[in-house]
């Protein structure tokens, strides 16, 4: 029988859940769009003020982990701890949480991925930085195909240490929200 996830380490759950960068999927558009109706219902009696398709998914050139991301966005007077109840109860898998901030996985299974694999990103509005990068990416092309060179150079390296990965690419990431955020003032 397999190991339940919430007993593994993070070295087990890393090597049953390695990175790995695929071409870029239109599905990924229409998985994120079924998800968000799913969500929309489940958190109908929460004020919910924006639900976002992003991370590499959501750029429409390069490639990506087989991960849909979704920001959803609540009132600033919202309970988080309800919200992530509520979400937790849905079946999705609490990854992290702390006072403005909680992140869930959908699609994670003992033996591995599913078909559909969803990180649920839930924040008060305005923490919206990663719409501002997909933005950017999405309309400089360029900046967008240095992303997916800089992401392949560390898929190997880091293919079982997702923190790894994830920290190695921050940077860059920052850099180009910054430039994002001071050419699209008050998108968000």
């Amino acid at each position: 029988m397999a190991k339940e996830l919430s007993a593994m380490t993070l070295e087990e759950l890393w090597e049953l859940f390695p990175i790995t960068l695929t071409e870029h999927k239109t599905e990924w558009a229409n998985r994120y769009e079924e998800m968000a109706v799913v969500l929309r219902e489940k958190l109908s009696a929460y004020q919910i003020t924006r639900i976002s398709h992003i991370g590499s998914t959501a750029i429409g050139s390069i490639r990506a982990k087989p991960i849909v991301d979704i920001l959803i966005e609540m009132a600033s007077d919202e309970n988080m701890k309800a919200v992530s109840e509520q979400l937790s109860k849905s079946g999705f898998l609490k990854m992290s949480e702390s006072e403005n901030r909680a992140s869930f996985n959908f699609g994670y299974t003992p033996h591995g991925f599913a078909d559909d694999v969803f990180h649920l990103h839930l924040r008060f509005s305005g923490d919206n930085d990663e719409l501002y990068f997909r933005d950017y990416l999405n309309e400089h092309s360029d900046v967008a195909l240095m992303y997916e060179k800089l992401k392949l150079s560390l898929r190997h390296k880091y293919e079982y240490n997702r923190d790894a990965y994830t920290e190695a690419k921050t940077e860059f990431v920052k850099k180009y929200t910054t430039l994002a955020k001071e050419q699209y003032t008050n998108r968000y």
